[in-house]
């Protein structure tokens, strides 16, 4: 978001009347999302994507793990067994449907 666009966000909204138990659930959720209760509240009544930043970092440091695993399996190719080959696979196998379950999650959200 630029700087101009920063300065127009000046208009206030109405307060919003809610019991304690959901405006305590809408904070913990704007928690969770890493963001203020007001861009919460924004991106949910314009339909925008609420992306939890652990996701994120989850896809990253999945696809960091793959990495080092192939680097590992490069490593070991002398002393490769086909049993520790299919290893190998396994866990890359595993790493890529994670990676996937997750992105395909972050952009359920987004919907």
């Amino acid at each position: 978001m630029s700087k101009s666009e920063k300065r127009n966000r000046t208009e206030l909204l109405l307060g919003i009347r809610c019991l304690p138990e959901e405006k305590a659930l809408i904070k913990e959720k704007a928690e969770l999302s890493g963001m203020s209760v007001g861009e919460y509240l924004r991106r949910c009544a314009l339909g925008r994507r609420i992306a939890p930043p652990t996701d994120i970092r989850m896809i990253n440091e999945l696809l960091r793990l793959g990495g080092l695993q192939k680097h590992l399996y490069n490593q070991m190719q002398s002393h490769m067994t086909p049993e520790l080959s299919k290893q190998f696979s396994e866990v890359l196998v595993a790493l890529k449907k994670a990676v996937v379950a997750i992105h395909a999650g972050v952009h359920h959200q987004e919907k």
